[in-house]
């Protein structure tokens, strides 16, 4: 009870840029129609402001500490009730195959560039999911399976963020260049445009067609990030087993090799895949974890040193920036295959 009660003051603070950051989207909504720059970049970018101008005391910190990792992982498993594989399979084989091969080049590609431009392994992993499946939300989830720490899951996020609005802005220019139909076009939106709100806005002004598709394959892109964060868990697992010299072959609980909330993930996708999730459940589970993701932001946000991130922005805008116009080729080779 005494440690809870320590991990207030710290939860109410993040709660505070919260609020200003849901309030900031909600003002872009209205007058944009799309949040351009998401209320968790601006919770992370605010939260930086903070910790700029102000130093958190150990009265603060842990209540910190706890939003951006218990809360982040609480997320995580609520996301689990919004996924039906049974939409993936209606959406056609061979348009889940090419968004899946896609995905895995972009992996490997992305990861090996941040490596050649001298990033650290964690977050060239951060970048390459960001880049590959669906910008902040995969970073996100990737993060506490990967135990990064809050300086590279910042630098991951803001330099995507920017690129990601970039994206919104200049995609539909390709639509003239490119002589792309609307199939093709809400293809490349929803192969390319990071955020699931992103690819709505950089998909409206091609038509209700380019929005439906590029809808659809962003929304099959993102269950990838499902296998993709169970196998980075066993891996970070094995990983862990072999420093610690346990070399023996034995048969390990997959409860102690894949973490809590990622078996609450599968668990609930599971259930919602067999319709035993209720439909009116969906949107308040799916609010609350996105709410739960904003508040993990500014946490985060409220305990990155600036000064870290000036020391890596430069080779970390180039691996994002060289990533996402790789993808972006790969993506237009292969619309030209659906007419």
């Amino acid at each position: 009870m005494k440690r809870a009660f320590l991990l207030i003051p710290g939860i109410l603070l993040c709660g505070v840029v919260t609020v200003v950051s849901l309030g900031i989207q909600a003002v872009e909504e209205r007058v944009f129609d799309h949040p351009y720059i998401e209320a968790l970049v601006v919770a992370i970018l605010l939260g930086m402001a903070v910790r700029t101008a102000w130093q958190p005391s150990e009265r603060w910190r842990s209540g910190i500490a706890f939003s951006a990792k218990q809360l982040l992982e609480v997320a995580v498993m609520l996301l689990g009730a919004s996924i039906s594989f049974a939409a993936i399979v209606a959406s056609g084989w061979l348009l889940i195959a090419a968004i899946a091969v896609t995905v895995a080049i972009m992996l490997v590609v992305s990861f090996g560039l941040s490596r050649l431009l001298g990033l650290k392994t964690k977050l060239s992993i951060l970048i390459a999911c960001g880049n590959s499946i669906c910008g902040n939300s995969a970073i996100a989830a990737v993060a506490p399976v990967i135990e990064a720490d809050g300086d590279d899951i910042a630098s991951s996020i803001s330099f995507t963020a920017i690129l990601g609005v970039l994206m919104v802005l200049g995609l539909p220019l390709l639509i003239p260049l490119l002589k792309l139909s609307a199939t093709q076009y809400g293809i490349l939106a929803g192969l390319t445009v990071y955020a699931v709100p992103q690819v709505l806005a950089a998909t409206v002004p091609a038509g209700i067609l380019s929005t439906q598709i590029g809808t659809l394959v962003k929304l099959v892109r993102v269950l990838m990030l499902g296998p993709i964060v169970v196998g980075l868990s066993l891996f970070v697992a094995r990983r862990r087993k072999s420093a610690t010299g346990a070399a023996k072959a034995v048969a390990i609980s997959p409860f102690k090799l894949v973490p809590w909330f990622i078996i609450g993930f599968l668990v609930l996708a599971a259930l919602r895949s067999f319709q035993l999730v209720p439909d009116i459940a969906i949107a308040p589970v799916t609010k609350t974890a996105a709410i739960l993701t904003v508040v993990s932001m500014a946490a985060l946000g409220l305990g990155v040193d600036v000064r870290v991130l000036s020391t890596v922005g430069g080779r970390v805008t180039a691996a994002v920036t060289l990533s996402l116009l790789l993808l972006l080729g790969l993506s237009i080779a292969l619309v030209h295959f659906f007419k």
